[in-house]
């Protein structure tokens, strides 16, 4: 796999060395069992896969090699490069501005951007106007493109489906940057729908079924359907695709759910000529990361005290690890170890209702702590290696992170 060249405060040596140990122990990637970090008064269970996935390093070489090869010049970024605060308060320190904000609000008027300014797409992609606005003011997209290879294989994919007359159903957030970059390339080529999560996808499954009116279609689904959408003809045939760091287990319970009601409508024998096997397009790191989230609480869930993901708080992959882990214990989703205020208290935050939290002794007292440790694919894996210390810090008597490095590596 490619090496990616990001700056070196966003790497730990602590944690490469571990990750490197899996990789050799493990180079197929199926064993999800954690690392476990045992310092004796606490013990650490590390998912087997986390931190900065595929397109994110290529995504922060990409926003960084803009600003190295253009000194003189201005480089904007069309919005967030990565769900992540730390990067992209980083890259704004070093001079890249936004021009939009995460909900496409314009921060930076069009007009006010030359041919002679650098424009860097971010990860999650961007819609087909914006492509032609950059074109019409004579910079070319593709220059410093930063989109994820992954989402750009959903696109290819949506092409595919429209050139064969299906209708793509996105399973995606309908306000996140990289659903609104899918519908829009995806509606290039055929009708296209949002469905957001289970619930809309029954209600478009009833729709199919003509078990709800057609003409409520076009209210249920607002702002997430493309112009010109006639239910009795667009859904017909479809094909499921998704925005990438949704749930895989969504997804492909969300293609089934409307797979079955084809076969309702269609019967067995026929389904396959109006529904198409889209399996392919779910993010293999996305995937991973949470496939491996599934394995350390499989393993260990039942004996830990809580569990701790760091990430972006706007991070839909890492808001997933986060509802994981909570079927099994009490978590804390934090964006950095700042979160960490003492050995008391921890600030948090609540992906649903999105409110910050406080919870006080959330470190048991007992002869042994036992801590999950995960961190969303956005996240440098420094920053999950300052949680480690600042909790490590807490336990006085605890083992050398060395020490237990060393038997790690023994025994991988």
């Amino acid at each position: 796999m490619k090496k990616f060249n990001i700056p070196n405060y966003y790497r730990s040596s602590f944690i490469t060395q571990i990750k490197e140990a899996r990789k050799i122990t493990d180079p197929r990637k199926k064993d999800f069992l954690p690392t476990l970090l045992d310092f004796g008064s606490v013990r650490f269970f590390i998912a087997r896969h986390f931190g900065f996935c595929y397109g994110v390093e290529n995504a922060v070489e990409i926003a960084y090699k803009a600003l190295e090869e253009n000194p003189n010049k201005r480089v904007f970024l069309l919005s967030e490069m990565i769900h992540n605060p730390t990067v992209n308060l980083d890259l704004q320190s070093k001079g890249i501005h936004y021009i939009m904000d995460n909900l496409g609000n314009q921060l930076v008027d069009w007009s006010d951007i030359s041919d002679k300014d650098i424009v860097v797409t971010p990860a999650f992609g961007t819609t087909v106007a914006i492509e032609n606005q950059l074109k019409a003011i004579g910079i070319l997209p593709q220059t410093y493109n930063a989109t994820c290879p992954f989402v750009e294989k959903v696109w290819k994919k949506s092409h595919k489906l429209g050139e064969k007359d299906y209708t793509v159903v996105v399973h995606g957030k309908p306000n996140h940057e990289e659903t609104r970059a899918t519908f829009s390339h995806a509606q290039e080529q055929a009708p296209t729908v949002i469905v957001q999560n289970m619930a809309q996808t029954l209600l478009l499954a009833d729709v199919i079924l003509g078990k709800v009116d057609k003409s409520l279609f076009y209210g249920l689904f607002e702002n997430q359907y493309s112009a010109g959408f006639d239910v009795d003809k667009d859904l017909a045939r479809i094909g499921v695709v998704n925005q990438t760091t949704m749930l895989a287990s969504d997804t492909r319970a969300i293609s089934e759910t409307l797979k079955q009601a084809i076969i309702q409508k269609f019967g067995v024998s026929h389904y396959k000529d109006y529904f198409a096997d889209t399996s392919d397009t779910l993010c293999y790191a996305t995937e991973d990361n949470q496939s491996a989230t599934i394995g350390l609480l499989d393993a260990v869930g039942d004996a830990c005290d809580f569990a701790i993901v760091v990430g972006g708080y706007n991070s839909s992959n890492t808001a997933h690890l986060v509802e994981l882990c909570e079927q099994k214990l009490p978590t804390f989703y934090i964006s950095d170890a700042q979160a960490i205020e003492s050995q008391r208290v921890i600030s948090h935050f609540d992906y649903e209702t999105k409110k910050h939290l406080k919870t006080n002794d959330f470190i048991p007292q007992k002869a042994v702590v036992n801590i999950v440790l995960t961190s969303g694919a956005s996240c440098p894996d420094t920053m999950v290696d300052a949680v480690l210390d600042k909790l490590l810090g807490y336990f006085p008597d605890a083992k050398s992170k060395e020490s237990v490095l060393k038997t790690v590596l023994e025994t991988s």
